[in-house]
């Protein structure tokens, strides 16, 4: 099969904390490679939450979202029930499927997210904005 310039993509070689920064308070997103990194085909971004930090509530979409676990235990709802995702732990959640995630712990958690089709980052200005309007609350009250 011949492939054309435009369909020619170059590698992505980032070091630890590398990546487009998306802080938002007790939440930081940092995106590894969307949209042209990866034809749209799929999104790979970092999510870290601070000790006892909600997520964005409960939503869905039509992409699929995987979570793996690279740091704390992250608390991952999925339907209607809640499970508790330890360092290394793997988590699909189809698209269409209601869930959500937050960081129930007293150590700062993260995971790294594949968003399946992409790409996910040109939503990051509105939910970066909608953060700066509702600030993540503390999972403790």
């Amino acid at each position: 099969m011949k492939t054309s310039k435009a369909d020619v993509r170059k590698p992505v070689i980032l070091a630890c904390g590398q990546g487009r920064a998306y802080p938002m308070g007790r939440i930081s997103a940092v995106f590894k490679a969307d949209g042209p990194e990866t034809a749209s085909r799929y999104s790979v971004s970092e999510w870290w939450l601070e000790p006892h930090t909600r997520g964005s509530g409960a939503h869905a979409h039509a992409e699929d979202d995987l979570f793996y676990v690279i740091e704390g235990t992250m608390s991952v709802l999925v339907g209607e029930e809640w499970f508790e995702a330890a360092k290394g732990a793997f988590v699909l959640v189809p698209g269409g499927i209601t869930h959500d995630f937050e960081n129930r712990g007293s150590v700062r958690a993260g995971v790294l997210n594949f968003s399946v089709p992409g790409p996910f980052e040109p939503d990051m200005p509105g939910i970066a904005a909608w953060f700066a309007q509702n600030p993540p609350k503390d999972t403790r009250g």
